[in-house]
């Protein structure tokens, strides 16, 4: 028997385990490997509100404006995971969500406002002020928040030297669907297609996929999996420093040390069902680069080499993490939207509570008791 359970191979699933690992515990992963998000990820760090969920999930905001101390506590984690395990490209060079009109302007000023409150740092720009950090912006583009907070990395990078510590510190690795779990009183089970796991605790990071897995234990998550797509270019001579997005399009863009750049930002893919990967819609691959080419007409004449999808996970806008309600041995590790850039400070979260120190006050809100009946 191992002395933790980790359901979900992600980012936060893979932290949480190597973390864990390193203070001598047992420790087995359980993955799927269905539909995942964060081998599908672009490598954004987001650290401001995204217009894209403020537009489409506006009852979820004030739970995103209470997490934004959150989002900048995680990028300064994915600094020092940086740091020890190796290169990921990180860049932390600020981002820019730019504006086309004066009532964007408004909108975004507005926003910052509430985002400085909460410690996040942003700066409102003029055209004359971003032509001097960023002059390959098209014609069109008046203004920009700039949030320097915010940065980028290389997922692939990431992902993969994170999974050779893990192996290195002996963390076994299963690949299996679970079916449902089983809180008994010394101990906790999940039972999948291949087998039994049996541990002393257990920790549930599989996002989109936590809900199904708690509604036996009398306790409804609404996780939810948000079919996304994403392109990446051939390498080009424009330099974008920022991570892009826009106060009222859906859009990301940002370059990686290849000259490479990445462009997604929410459109959307069509969904396959649980166990087939969602497929691209032209019309979104079409409307996204299209979009990227307005606002940095120089990379217009470049290719598009590669585009795929993958789920994003939603659920209320707020991170789930702690004790579920009833079953002190299961532990959620589910980050809010921008899952990814939360994704290691969530699993530090988790480890604390699987070793007894509960969640600290300010994350208090972010317990699972209220999904609870």
């Amino acid at each position: 028997m191992h002395d933790v359970l980790v359901i979900g191979g992600g980012i936060v699933g893979q932290v949480t385990a190597i973390k864990l690992a390193e203070t001598g515990a047992r420790v087995v992963i359980v993955d799927a490997a269905q539909n995942s998000g964060s081998t599908a990820n672009a490598g954004s760090l987001h650290v401001q509100m995204q217009s894209r969920f403020m537009r489409l999930y506006p009852d979820q905001v004030r739970n995103i404006e209470a997490s934004l101390p959150f989002y900048v506590a995680a990028v300064q984690e994915w600094g020092l995971l940086d740091q020890k395990y190796g290169s990921f490209e990180l860049v932390r060079k600020g981002g820019l969500m730019l504006a086309e009109d004066e009532g964007q302007m408004a909108f975004l000023e507005k926003k910052m406002e509430c985002e400085a409150r909460h410690g996040v740092s942003v700066e409102l720009l003029d055209r004359s002020a971003l032509d001097r950090i960023a002059p390959w912006l098209g014609p069109q583009i008046i203004g920009a928040e700039l949030c320097r907070d915010e940065g980028k990395l290389n997922p692939l990078a990431a992902n993969k030297r994170l999974r050779a510590a893990a192996e290195t510190l002996g963390i076994e690795h299963r690949t299996d669907q679970i079916l449902r779990l089983e809180s008994l009183p010394d101990s906790v089970e999940a039972i999948g297609l291949q087998g039994r796991y049996r541990a002393d605790r257990m920790v549930v990071a599989a996002a989109w996929g936590a809900g199904a897995l708690t509604h036996d234990l009398g306790v409804t998550i609404p996780s939810r999996a948000e079919p996304l797509h994403m392109n990446i270019t051939e390498a080009c001579e424009t330099q974008i420093n920022h991570l892009v997005q826009h106060a009222e399009r859906s859009i990301t863009l940002k370059q990686f040390a290849t000259g490479q750049i990445v462009i997604g930002g929410g459109w959307a893919a069509r969904d396959r069902g649980r166990y087939e990967i969602p497929a691209v819609d032209h019309a979104s691959i079409l409307g996204n680069v299209a979009l990227a080419a307005q606002l940095v007409p120089s990379i217009s004449g470049i290719r598009v080499i590669r585009t795929w999808a993958g789920m994003n996970t939603t659920v209320d806008g707020a991170s789930i993490i702690g004790p579920l309600p009833g079953h002190a041995r299961v532990v959620m590790a589910v980050p809010g939207d921008a899952g990814y850039t939360l994704g290691p400070l969530v699993a530090g979260l988790a480890v604390d509570c699987v070793q007894g120190a509960g969640l600290a006050a300010e994350a208090s809100s972010f317990s699972p008791a209220r999904f609870a009946a």
